[in-house]
């Protein structure tokens, strides 16, 4: 199973991600960012390292972590898997994390 380190800060932009996921092959870094706008499109009000951390898992569970990309947005994650949205809208929900 992986670990997901997440580091955030917030600008006028919107959020930024420095992910580290480290599992028994070792560790990958990656750099996200995310609009302020995202979470309120996926129809919840979740806080944003609670959307990354997801964002994660549903990625891992489809590639292994080498293949993850090193700098994205999050809305990109829909190009290779469109059912991205769909998929992190029920593991949000299935989360016992606070809400905003």
């Amino acid at each position: 199973m992986s670990e997901i380190r997440i580091k955030s800060r917030t600008n006028n932009l919107g959020y930024h991600f420095n992910v580290e996921v480290t599992d028994q092959n070792g560790s990958t870094s990656h750099r996200v960012t995310m609009d302020r706008d995202f979470i309120m499109r996926i129809g919840a009000t979740y806080e944003p390292e609670q959307v990354i951390r997801k964002s994660f898992e549903f990625l891992l569970s489809r590639e292994p972590k080498e293949k993850i990309l090193s700098e994205f947005d999050v809305t990109v994650i829909t190009t290779y898997f469109p059912d991205y949205i769909e998929k992190l809208q029920k593991l949000l929900q299935n989360d016992p994390s606070p809400i905003v």
